[in-house]
């Protein structure tokens, strides 16, 4: 399967979820089960001769790609959540918006120092969430891999805040 035919399953939706916005929509991907499949191999591929120990996934699209890639390789998997969804206690990390700050946590028990980590997201945009899920993963001590995304958004430079980190995207667009 081409990265074409991956591209056509992910829908454009101009001026969402406001004016001059191209809103890439994974929901069409998903309900392509062979289409699905690809991207999830595609992503596995990379781990198969340097196994890590867990998926994060960034809510929530990123639990969707996350959980079954975790699955796939056979390893854990952690939520990294928006603040107050966690029932436990908490490590937290603050990343700015447009307008303001949002906050992520994770688990206080959720890694060790030991773990290698991947963190997955379905989108590179700014890497705000990202940097945000980094400094979550080393507050274990633990070694972020890498950072997967479905989908990269080129023109909003989210790979230029993350410098340092092996970043993988399976599509991308200008």
């Amino acid at each position: 399967m081409s990265i074409e035919t991956i591209k056509a399953a992910i829908r454009a939706i101009p001026d969402y979820p406001k004016k001059g916005i191209l809103f890439r929509d994974i929901t069409t991907l998903l309900q392509d089960p062979d289409v699905f499949s690809e991207v999830i191999d595609i992503m596995a591929e990379r781990y198969k001769d340097n196994l890590p120990t867990k998926i994060i996934g960034i809510e929530s699209r990123g639990f969707i790609f996350g959980m079954v890639l975790a699955y796939k390789l056979g390893i854990g998997f952690v939520p990294v959540r928006k603040k107050g969804k966690l029932p436990y206690d908490t490590y937290e990390a603050s990343y700015e918006l447009e307008y303001g700050t949002a906050t992520v946590e994770i688990h206080k028990d959720s890694l060790t120092s030991d773990d290698r980590v991947v963190i997955v997201d379905d989108l590179l945009a700014t890497g705000g969430t990202a940097v945000a899920a980094i400094s979550l993963v080393e507050k274990f001590d633990a070694q972020v891999v890498s950072v997967d995304f479905v989908i990269e958004l080129i023109s909003l430079k989210g790979r230029d805040r993350l410098k340092g980190y092996s970043v993988n995207t399976v599509v991308d667009y200008d």
